[in-house]
């Protein structure tokens, strides 16, 4: 222990956002040297680290957010990539908690991953953050600040020491001791990092000298899991049966569509589309009471940019007790199948199209609704439209809500997947994605009323993220519609009012001269009309009686009882994006207007009041409507 003499700032230091932020604190005494107790090497100003340069960051703070490092208070150690300054500005420009972004400054250094999960935290401000050298440990930096700690494209910010090595001269030479150019730090012990004890690892085997990686993640209910990626039309395991499948739901997604793939002997990146090794294998690790066990195993990888399912180790336990004499099987490892343990509501899966399951949605929860396919769709100005995701890459919009008339330029648009409202929900994860391109139909003479937005990379299936079914022929018979949005544009809490399509005859009788090829009427049941606000163009989606959920239309501009269809643009939809889930479940095919000649003068038009005039429509018309 030493008392302190001097402290020394610089004199542009004003606060941590500014940068500047490091001091030199004189000893009133000089530290007696020994084998715990050593001076840290510092760079010159010339010294320059490499970007993916593995660094230490050491200290005593909290060991995530808002939790203190508990008792005896044991020094923590956490292994940190640096950041360019281009990758890091980069993270910091995209929208945060509450839309906060930053601009960094120069003096600043950034460390950590974009994905997050490892940093340093609240009480570790002023530690260092070492890098080795040519086999000498560097001070690169000085933990400085962050946005929370371990959150994704937020990483650590941290003081760069090289550009204060003229300061640190003129104010330590003549004291005792000198600064130090260089000596030696002694490596902190690394250890494999750790998720939270609830929680399964997935790791990948080492594929090269030096690198492996490693996913956080928390096992899928097993209704989803196996009605995901199981065989169609097998029967899901029931609560506490061995399991046909494990499904991993990752904390943190990987970054920006890219992703490593084994080839042979070496690394390779590879988009997710493309794995042209195709021989990767990752292993599914769980921790119960502090003991690892090894839960499910891949061979194949079926998408590069995370595996999906692991086959389970426990259905194999007799086996391997056979063969080894010798392995240690838990025979305690419980697997929770439903909420809490419950039933299913159904042991059978929905029909799988041929690129998988779509338009699965799971049970509600009283954080909020959960709607894996609905987007919040931010566009440039503040505006924010209702989106649907119809497949890995695209979400489908309604084009008024995203183009504005007249306007000459494409905006920027950002979708958001997994929220109820500002926040995420407690059993998903957000999902985040930038828009490349916006296609619309080439319809001659008219304005398309469907765009198809573009993601810079795809959204992998979890139960807060996976796209809806289509449905070619128009409405599915027996099925039950709803309109989908929410009530206040500013809360974007989900809602649903439910609503039946109106038959041709009736939608031209409300609507007679301004009924536009292609669209429908929908009339809303009692109490329902005003549960969605319309101007984010709320989509239209039907339940079949097979059970996934269908998308049949998007809101015409301005109105909350016409819906533009899907399905005569099912042709331009299947050619622009090849994963559209389209089923083909029989029901009527889209109308035209026919016998419109025998709408009642006194009541066609009258669209001012039209819940009044379909009940009044569906009374005189009864005789005339197919049953």
């Amino acid at each position: 222990m030493r008392s302190v003499a001097t402290i020394l700032i610089p004199d542009n230091y004003s606060t941590v956002e500014l940068g500047a932020d490091l001091a030199l604190l004189r000893l009133a005494s000089p530290a007696k040297l020994g084998p715990s107790v050593r001076p840290v090497c510092l760079p010159r100003a010339s010294h320059l680290f490499a970007h993916g340069t593995a660094c230490w960051a050491t200290g005593w703070g909290d060991v995530q957010e808002a939790v203190p490092l508990p008792l005896p208070w044991v020094l923590q150690e956490v292994e940190l990539r640096l950041l360019g300054e281009a990758a890091c500005q980069c993270l910091y420009s995209r929208p945060g908690p509450f839309n906060l972004t930053f601009q960094l400054l120069p003096g600043m250094l950034c460390a950590g991953y974009p994905a997050g999960r490892r940093d340093t935290c609240q009480g570790d401000s002023g530690g260092p953050l070492v890098c080795e050298d040519g086999g000498r440990w560097f001070l690169a930096g000085i933990t400085s600040f962050g946005f929370g700690c371990g959150r994704r494209n937020r990483p650590g910010v941290f003081t760069a020491v090289a550009p204060y090595e003229s300061w640190i001269r003129e104010h330590v030479m003549g004291s005792e001791p000198g600064p130090v150019f260089p000596s030696q730090l002694q490596k902190p012990q690394s250890g494999p990092w750790e998720p939270r004890e609830e929680n399964c690892t997935f790791a990948q085997p080492e594929l090269a000298p030096g690198s492996s990686a490693q996913l956080e993640a928390q096992l899928l209910n097993g209704w989803w899991c196996h009605c995901l990626y199981g065989r169609q039309g097998e029967t899901v395991p029931r609560p506490g049966d061995p399991p046909h499948l494990l499904c991993p739901a990752y904390q943190e997604e990987e970054e920006a569509g890219l992703c490593w793939v084994s080839s042979r002997n070496s690394l390779q990146k590879s988009r997710p589309d493309q794995d042209p090794a195709g021989d990767s294998s990752w292993s599914l690790l769980c921790r119960e009471e502090g003991t690892w066990f090894l839960a499910g195993y891949r061979t194949l990888s079926d998408g590069c940019l995370r595996p999906r399912a692991f086959s389970p180790m426990q259905t194999h336990g007799p086996w391997i007790r056979h063969v080894t004499q010798g392995a240690y099987l838990e025979d305690q490892l419980t697997w929770d199948w439903g909420p809490e343990g419950e039933e299913t509501e159904k042991q059978t899966c929905p029909t799988h199209t041929e690129h998988g399951a779509c338009g699965l949605r799971p049970k509600s929860t009283p954080a909020g609704v959960l709607w894996p396919w609905l987007t919040e769709v931010h566009v440039t100005g503040d505006r924010v439209c209702t989106g649907i995701l119809v497949a890995p890459g695209w979400v489908l919009a309604a084009t008024h809500c995203i183009l504005r008339l007249g306007s000459t330029t494409v905006p920027y648009i950002e979708v958001y997947l997994g929220r109820a409202g500002v926040s995420s929900l407690p059993q998903g994860h957000q999902v985040s994605r930038s828009v490349v391109s916006i296609r619309l139909p080439r319809h001659l003479g008219l304005r398309p009323p469907l765009a198809l937005l573009e993601l810079n990379s795809r959204v992998e299936p979890s139960p807060s993220a996976l796209p809806i079914c289509l449905h070619p022929g128009g409405i599915p018979s027996g099925a039950s519609c709803w309109v989908l949005g929410w009530k206040n544009p500013q809360d974007r809490v989900p809602v649903v009012a439910a609503v039946s399509i109106l038959t041709p005859r009736l939608c031209h009788c409300l609507y007679p001269g301004i009924l536009t090829p292609g669209t429908f009427c929908v009339l809303y049941s009692e109490g329902q009309e005003d549960r969605c606000e319309v101007t984010s163009a709320p989509p239209l989606l039907c339940q079949t009686e097979e059970g996934p959920w269908v998308l049949v239309g998007m809101a015409v501009r301005g109105n909350r009882e016409l819906f533009a269809a899907i399905g005569p643009e099912a042709t331009w939809i299947s050619q622009t994006v090849g994963e559209a889930h389209f089923l083909h479940l029989g029901g009527s095919s889209y109308w035209s207007p026919e016998g419109s000649d025998l709408c009642p003068q006194d009541l066609a038009g009258s669209a001012s009041s039209p819940k009044v005039t379909a009940l009044l429509l569906l009374l005189l018309l009864a005789p005339l409507i197919p049953r």
